[in-house]
């Protein structure tokens, strides 16, 4: 029996990580913590009988509360709340599968009390790597890639020196605007931006793919993951999703991952770990296939994904601010207060007014994002 807990259990990530407990008894929900779905997250606690349940609003835990009188999971709220299930003495894993910064200090708390954390929280290692990483190695901790691509990079090292990495080969679907031109994008609808042409994600990632942000985001936290410079990241966008990612080793070899795209292939992958188990769904079928294409991803159209590489070599606090200027920007655009094009207009004016803190703990990283988010506001939101 393995004991999880689960950050953003009635999100995409969290409710796919369930669908896995469900399909294997082995696995035990120790908790469980969600913004403010109080009616998923009965229905979750019915099922899976935490020992505790985290709302993120005081509001949503008193009606939770209300909901579950009948039954012994203590509900708690925000970030105590949080905080207080990420330590649980019964717990081995963590599964960070909340969005945003909020995601940090409950995953420093969790290495810190020695527990794995299965990451699927970008903004973790985008904004704090340089925290996280050092704190698992001292404690002995390991960092479990979630995200697709990550874990299929991951599997790709599997019995292989990291010394002997020469590239990372850090594929993308480019999206539903893949060959479009920066003028096709003008009129962009909410809806078309949701339409991603491979993948079922929530809104929010959904739109980062669209933008090209969310490839900027998973350079900035493969370079955290597997302790590589920059450059020796390369995006290759791949429309079929066939292959998650790959590397290039010294001697030319390259070993990628191939799968469908399905999230669950990844999150059981890291719950299990070092195992591999049985998993229903269709498989590749390469003569269906019948050929995979490769491409340069436009960065003079989609030039968030140019920003997340500034924004990496800048350094310091500056990954800060370009993802939260992301956070913020899309969901201005998921509002309809902003158009599509304004994303990474957005991203970039708040880069450029940023002073940079070289070297963040991580109330200075809060304090970036909150500072971020207060520009954008007088900015771009006021008379909206």
């Amino acid at each position: 029996m393995k004991n999880i807990v689960i950050l953003g259990s009635t999100g995409s990530i969290g409710t796919q990580t369930l669908e896995i407990v469900r399909e294997h008894p082995e696995l035990n929900v120790l908790a469980l913590a969600a913004g403010n779905n109080v009616d998923l997250m009965e229905k979750q606690i019915r099922e899976f009988r935490p020992k505790k349940a985290v709302m993120w609003s005081e509001e949503a835990a008193k009606s939770l509360k209300t909901k579950i009188a009948d039954l012994e999971t203590e509900v708690l709220s925000g970030m105590e709340g949080m905080l207080d299930i990420s330590i649980m003495e019964e717990a081995e894993v963590l599964v960070t599968a909340i969005v945003g910064m909020i995601g940090i200090r409950p995953t420093v708390a969790a290495i810190q009390a020695g527990k794995d954390i299965a990451l699927a929280n970008k903004e973790t290692l985008v904004t704090a790597g340089h925290i996280i990483m050092p704190l698992a190695k001292k404690h002995g901790v390991s960092i479990l890639p979630v995200d697709s691509e990550h874990s299929a990079i991951f599997q790709s090292l599997q019995g292989n020196p990291g010394n002997r990495l020469e590239k990372i080969l850090l594929t993308a679907s480019g999206g539903p605007f893949r060959g479009r031109k920066k003028e096709d994008l003008v009129n962009i609808t909410l809806e078309d931006a949701l339409k991603h042409p491979n993948w079922t994600m929530g809104r929010k990632i959904t739109i980062d793919s669209a933008t090209l942000v969310n490839k900027g985001l998973e350079v900035m936290e493969a370079k955290w993951l597997f302790d590589v410079d920059l450059d020796r990241i390369q995006v290759v966008v791949h429309p079929q999703s066939i292959i998650h990612s790959a590397v290039q080793y010294v001697d030319g070899s390259v070993i990628a991952q191939l799968g469908m795209p399905d999230m669950k292939l990844p999150i059981q992958y890291a719950l299990f770990y070092p195992d591999r188990l049985p998993m229903d769904g269709k498989r590749v079928d390469l003569f269906e296939l019948g050929s995979m294409t490769f491409e340069k991803p436009d960065t003079e159209t989609f030039t968030g994904l140019a920003l997340a590489y500034r924004a990496a070599k800048e350094g310091g606090s500056m990954p800060t601010v370009y993802n939260a200027a992301n956070e913020k920007a899309v969901s201005l655009f998921l509002n309809r207060q902003i158009s599509f094009l304004q994303i990474p207009e957005v991203i970039e004016s708040c880069m450029d007014v940023h002073k940079k803190i070289e070297n963040p703990n991580v109330d200075e990283i809060l304090f970036a994002e909150a500072e971020t988010y207060n520009y954008i506001g007088k900015k771009f939101v006021k008379g909206v």
